[in-house]
């Protein structure tokens, strides 16, 4: 097809903040070769999916997307990227009207690949490299939301947890440069967006080269330093970071910080060190209270979340209450909670001891009630206090919601005059929608000032 003749392009983003990323820079280069961005559900010339393959759901979840762009426009090109993409091509080819599938290396370059693409019923054009040839970095950041950008930092794993795919799906760790990160979080400053959140993989694995091969030359800690200064970014929040890689120096430059805020989110996985060495993770038990003490200790606001996996093959019933028990002993403000589902070319899909799919989402019931138990205990220890909220643009039955610096979700009545803007408030109960409303108190303060 002409390219010419191509308006429209639109975009459905599935999975991570590095997914959202990556998506918003691949609109960025599609609009720069002349495609008018359109919401997903219209009529578009276009259609981008960028897939996750974390789960089974998300593999799923991107045949009903395909579904939905056609629906909106049957003539439309659809385009699938990401991680389901790289790891299987053919198998999203043959989904119909699919028309192109780029991998890991390929997905940047969309408008070389669709300006001679016309609309088939054959099974789509793949084009998806050997994942050992992704081994350079390509920068990204996202701007869709006016009050946060996710800028990406790193791509990649080095990691061999025996459950995960993403080696596969994104090759080898590697990061970009200093100076590169610098300049798109000055770039994002100048477009008004108050918060940035660092991005990736595995970010605490920073300090890769842009080239796999090469030494490492800066560390996770040279990079938070660096982005510190930066002028005109009031908050930046660090994404998922493995607990082995989270440095007491990190944390305390968090402590000292007036722009990195006291919110870490440390992936778990399991609370049973028998089935931590099992996933072949990098830390223990120890480790991990470790790390939580750190940040209790320098900053005992700080919110915390956590990432949990229940199911993995071996999780007896004795071992799963032992993950509950640890993890009801941690002083942790949240929970992300995964059911394991078997993933191809994964050592976990041939172990023993698969435990079975009723059992998985109880485990999975229990701990998400735990996270609510966790997250309104965090919450009451907020009550009264002041403190600054960064309000978002959305309204919901007349409120507007913002988060505190600590991850502290607020609402009130919705005013469009606040969006993106920070404001001082007073927290006061909590709401039955899970939200912290703001003290009545503290409002009428300020209306008389």
């Amino acid at each position: 097809m002409n390219p010419t003749a191509l308006k429209t392009a639109a975009y459905h983003t599935l999975g991570c903040k590095l997914n959202f990323a990556e998506t918003s820079t691949i609109s960025r280069g599609l609009s720069q070769a002349g495609y008018e961005k359109v919401s997903f559900d219209q009529k578009a010339d276009v259609y981008v999916i960028n897939t996750c393959s974390v789960t089974e759901a998300a593999d799923k979840e991107c045949k009903f997307h395909v579904k939905r762009a056609l629906k909106s426009n049957p003539e439309g090109l659809v385009v699938v990227v990401g991680c389901y993409a790289q790891l299987k091509p053919d198998e999203i080819s043959s989904i119909e009207g699919v028309d192109l599938v780029l991998g890991a290396t390929e997905k940047f370059n969309i408008p070389s690949y669709i300006e001679d693409l016309q609309k088939s019923a054959e099974a789509g054009i793949v084009h998806s490299c050997e994942i050992s040839e992704a081994d350079f970095f390509i920068g990204s950041y996202s701007i869709g939301d006016r009050t946060r950008a996710f800028l990406k930092v790193q791509d990649g794993c080095d990691y061999k947890c025996t459950y995960c795919t993403i080696p596969l799906a994104r090759g080898i760790s590697r990061s970009d440069t200093i100076g590169n990160i610098v300049l798109n979080a000055k770039e994002i400053a100048t477009k008004g967006i108050k918060e940035i959140v660092l991005t990736g993989v595995n970010i605490g694995d920073y300090g890769k080269g842009e080239y796999g091969n090469k030494k490492h030359e800066h560390t996770f800690l040279d990079l938070i330093t660096e982005l510190n200064e930066v002028e005109g970014i009031e908050r930046i929040r660090i994404s998922s970071i493995e607990p082995n890689l989270l440095k007491d120096e990190s944390i305390e430059l968090v402590a000292r910080s007036e722009r990195f805020v006291p919110h870490f989110h440390i992936p778990l996985q399991s609370g049973s060190d028998e089935l931590l060495k099992k996933m072949k993770r990098r830390y223990l038990t120890g480790l991990y209270s470790e790390r939580i003490e750190k940040i209790r200790t320098v900053l005992p606001d700080a919110a915390i979340g956590v990432d949990v996996i229940v199911g993995f093959p071996g999780e007896t019933h004795e071992l799963f209450l032992e993950t509950y028990a640890y993890l009801n002993s941690l002083p942790i403000s949240y929970l992300h909670v995964f059911t394991y589902s078997e993933r191809e070319n994964t050592q976990a899909s041939l172990m023993e001891g698969v435990v079975p799919i009723a059992e998985r989402k109880k485990r999975n019931k229990m701990l998400r009630i735990l996270s609510e138990k966790k997250k309104m205990a965090f919450y009451h220890t907020q009550k009264g206090k002041t403190l600054p909220v960064l309000w978002e643009h959305e309204n919901r039955d007349g409120l507007m919601f913002g988060f505190t610096e600590n991850y502290v979700r607020v609402s009130k009545p919705y005013d469009a005059k606040l969006v993106n803007e920070i404001e001082l408030v007073t927290l006061g109960d909590l709401n039955a929608n899970g939200t912290m409303e703001v003290c009545p108190a503290f409002e009428a303060f300020l209306a008389q000032i």
